[in-house]
């Protein structure tokens, strides 16, 4: 095992906490919160793959929190949970191989496009469901294509993950036909699983620094919750609104940086 206990710096103890309550708090709304905690942990002076896999370690607090926030909305998708939660680990646990294994560039080329095409999906969903009708999930051909669609996004949420959220959203909004408040739940408790593989992998095989995982991760939990909150009380038109603009700035973002 690999770690880098570090020292942080007041300021940087300060700067590192609120990235993760602000991570917390978006993920559980939108997703793309990392990209708060990400460069707050660079400015800290970690480097690239170590502020990598310490983000999704300390962002496993947040989706957790996230997930006890949207207790309700979780609890009425049980009877989707096992299935799409175990393409989600196996998915993840690929993309965290991929990861500390593989060279990034080309896997990062494409990471906006992904990002873009999942805010594009969300945003024409409704239009879709009117022409066509809303989805019918208990097609054999439609799980396959949910159960595939999801184990996809997961590959990219071990490797990276930002906007992950929104991916998982677009996803399921186009073949669930429930409200996007409703799937935030859903969203969370694959989110969860998604994390717990990060966790493990990177926690046991990754460059963590468990310094700034100690000062991000309870900050994460408590926006995470809160953010959850947040979330439950916005119109379904206003949050798919902004997690569609939130998508893009996510995008063009990771384009130029």
């Amino acid at each position: 095992m690999t770690t880098y206990p570090g020292t942080v710096s007041g300021g940087d103890v300060l700067l590192i906490g609120l990235a993760g309550l602000a991570c917390g708090a978006i993920n559980a709304l939108a997703g793309g919160g990392s990209l708060i905690l990400f460069p707050a942990l660079i400015a800290a002076g970690l480097g690239p793959l170590a502020a990598n896999v310490t983000n999704s370690v300390s962002t496993w607090p947040g989706y957790l929190g996230s997930s006890l926030g949207f207790r309700d909305e979780l609890r009425s998708q049980g009877h989707r949970l096992p299935r799409l939660a175990l393409a989600t680990l196996a998915g993840s646990a690929i993309g965290c191989i991929l990861l500390l294994v593989t060279p990034p560039d080309a896997f990062d080329a494409i990471v906006p496009v992904l990002v873009l095409l999942a805010a594009g999906l969300l945003a024409i969903q409704p239009a879709v469901a009117r022409r066509v009708g809303e989805p019918v999930e208990d097609h054999p051909r439609a799980r396959r294509l949910q159960l595939a669609a999801v184990f996809g996004a997961s590959i990219y949420g071990g490797y990276f993950g930002a906007a992950l959220g929104v991916i998982f959203l677009a996803v399921l909004a186009l073949t669930i036909a429930e409200p996007l408040k409703r799937l935030n739940g859903l969203k969370a408790g694959l989110s969860v699983v998604d994390a717990t593989v990060s966790l493990v992998i990177f926690g046991l095989f990754g460059p963590v620094n468990w310094v700034a995982v100690a000062i991000a991760a309870p900050a994460a939990l408590v926006g995470g919750y809160l953010g959850a909150h947040g979330a439950k009380r916005v119109d379904d038109k206003v949050l798919r609104v902004a997690v569609v603009v939130f998508a893009v700035i996510v995008a063009v973002y990771l384009a130029v940086t």
